[in-house]
C-alpha cells in the first residue's frame, strides 16, 4: 500500500511529535513550531520572488535552517533523538550580510512601511512573521528548556529581514516609504 498523507490521527485535535509524544494541537509548543513552519513558507514565497541568485541561495539556506529548527521545537525535551545541529554559525553570516548592505543603504531617519514592490513586502512579511515565531517560542521557553540559540537566531533573522527588505528596494530602485504622522 502507498504512503497516504492523511493518516486520520489528528481527527481528535492532537498531534505526534518526534519521540511519540501527543500534544493538542493547540498546545504552545505546536504553536511555536507551526509558526516556524508558516514563515518558511514565507521565506519560500520571497525566494521564489528575488531576482538575485545570491540572495535566493541565502534564503533557500534559511529555510534549511528554519527546517532544523522546526525539528528542535517539535521534539520533546530530554528525548535522546538524533537531531541536525542549530545552525549557530548562520547568525554571524547574517550580521556579516546586513553591515555589508548598511554600507550601501542610505541613512535610516524615519520609520518605513512596508511596500514599495511585492517582493519588498515579502521581506516585511516575512520579518512579522519571525517575530511571532520568536514570540512563541519565548512564551514556551518560559516553561519548557529551550536552546537561548533558537531565539538569538529568530531575533537576527528578523533584523535580516529588515534589512534585506530595505536592500531590495535600493536594488529594485523603489522609494521606501516613509511613515509620516497624520496631522
Amino acid at each position: 500500500m502507498a504512503f497516504r498523507i492523511y493518516t486520520k490521527t489528528g481527527d481528535q485535535g492532537e498531534t505526534g511529535l518526534f519521540g511519540g509524544q501527543r500534544l493538542s494541537k493547540d498546545d504552545l509548543r505546536i504553536e511555536a513550531y507551526g509558526t516556524i513552519d508558516e514563515l518558511n513558507a514565507s521565506v519560500g514565497s520571497l525566494a521564489d520572488e528575488v531576482l538575485s541568485a545570491e540572495i535566493k541561495d541565502i534564503l533557500r539556506l534559511i529555510q534549511h535552517d528554519l527546517f532544523v529548527i522546526g525539528s528542535h521545537l517539535a521534539t520533546m525535551p530530554g528525548k535522546n533523538l538524533s537531531l541536525p545541529p542549530l545552525p549557530e554559525a548562520q547568525i554571524q553570516v547574517m550580521e556579516s550580510l546586513m553591515d555589508l548592505w548598511d554600507e550601501t543603504l542610505p541613512p535610516l531617519k524615519n520609520f518605513i512601511l512596508p511596500g514599495g514592490h511585492s517582493t519588498v513586502s515579502k521581506a516585511h512579511l516575512a520579518r512579522c512573521i519571525c517575530r511571532r515565531a520568536e514570540r512563541r517560542t519565548i512564551s514556551l521557553s518560559r516553561r519548557e528548556k529551550i536552546s537561548p540559540q533558537i531565539v538569538v537566531y529568530l531575533n537576527r533573522l528578523s533584523d535580516f529581514f529588515f534589512m534585506l527588505g530595505r536592500k531590495l528596494a535600493l536594488d529594485l530602485g523603489v522609494t521606501e516609504i516613509i511613515w509620516e504622522p497624520r496631522k
